[in-house]
């Protein structure tokens, strides 16, 4: 298992486009892939999962990929995340 922290850094926090990128993202990896906000423990694959988070912008996020490509998917969505999804 990877595991790494980000900081959610857009203003609208992880709704709409936001969070259909990321789960756009997070769906082309085999891997299991959970991301933890505070108490939250949410599936990034889910829409409605990540919609239903609610998590808001400078949200520590903790990112833990498990599996095949946990490493390629880690990188990805880090990345992601610090791009602020394309914003």
């Amino acid at each position: 298992m990877k595991t790494e922290k980000v900081v959610l850094k857009n203003e609208t926090g992880l709704h709409a486009r936001p969070a259909s990128e990321l789960t756009k993202l997070a769906s082309t990896f085999k891997c299991n892939i959970n991301l933890i906000a505070g108490e939250k423990v949410f599936n990034p694959k889910s829409i409605l999962a990540v919609m239903g988070a609610g998590v808001r912008v400078n949200t520590e996020i903790e990112i833990q990929c498990d599996g095949e490509d946990e490493e390629q998917a880690l990188q990805a969505l880090v990345e992601a995340f610090n791009n602020k999804f394309g914003e």
